[in-house]
């Protein structure tokens, strides 16, 4: 049951990856794809929730946690993409095979398939976690706990998305550094609040079993290392000093890169 549910939802996400390629081809951007990799989490927990006869109160549970974390962040990427248009990076990634013709192709080899096997990877705690609590299975201490750390993680992402899309709306702040509020504790609120909710999705997934949380523990993992090291913080941090110089290298040397910690004076 378990792996032919999984295989159903890799089914769904490839008809919506590839309905997706084929507008990005037709508009010649992709840059949408990340509103999708919320909103496609948030999809594959509800298509894991729907194949369960009798869902349980834990399989709900990791269902509507995901959902309200994908759904929420897809929403506001997808605003963001209609607001600003195409992504640098995407278009640093495509450049040479849009001059070449090869658009089509580099977007589902180099965009589309590789986002789509990596979100799979990276939801599969929500997926497993539900499909393993179809049976009628009381709440835990252990989904308690991992449901306060997500709890932690949504308020920082939300909180952070909304003071930085109101710093950004206002053109007194053109050139300056957002350092207040969360921003004020961490560089990336935002992105510290995708780890700590899908750690806390992860842990409330193990209170199925440990079995099922040891096997998707990758996901976790995985966007740790995204948000940390590769295309969140990291990438951020770049292009952020090369833009604001020495006002955001000064900011650097008082707040905290990830975790939220008091800033220094």
């Amino acid at each position: 049951m378990m792996f032919e549910s999984l295989a159903v939802n890799a089914a769904i996400l490839l008809i919506l990856v590839l309905i997706q390629w084929a507008i990005s081809v037709e508009i010649k951007d992709v840059s949408f794809i990340d509103a999708f990799w919320g909103a496609g989490m948030g999809v594959l927990a509800v298509t894991s929730w729907l194949q369960l006869e009798t869902p349980g109160a834990l399989a709900t549970l990791i269902m509507m946690m995901t959902a309200a974390w994908g759904f929420r962040l897809g929403i506001y990427l997808f605003r963001r993409w209609r607001a600003h248009g195409e992504d640098k990076r995407y278009a640093a990634i495509l450049k040479k095979d849009r001059a070449a013709g090869r658009f089509a192709q580099a977007a589902l080899t180099k965009v589309w398939g590789l986002q789509m096997v990596l979100l799979f990877m990276v939801s599969s705690p929500a997926q497993v976690g539900i499909l393993a609590s179809s049976a009628p299975a009381p709440i835990t201490g252990l989904a308690w706990v991992g449901l306060s750390i997500y709890a932690v993680g949504i308020f920082f992402e939300w909180v952070g998305d909304w003071q930085l899309a109101r710093f950004k709306a206002d053109p007194a702040n053109q050139g300056k550094v957002l350092d207040s509020g969360l921003w004020a504790y961490t560089r990336h609120p935002n992105y510290f609040g995708d780890f700590a909710a899908w750690w806390g999705i992860w842990l409330v997934c193990a209170s199925a079993g440990w079995g099922y949380a040891l096997a998707t523990i990758v996901g976790p993992l995985f966007l740790s290392f995204t948000l940390t090291k590769w295309s969140g913080a990291a990438l951020l941090e770049k292009g952020m000093s090369q833009s604001k110089g020495h006002k955001y290298a000064a900011y650097q040397k008082r707040v905290s890169a990830f975790f939220p910690l008091p800033p220094k004076n």
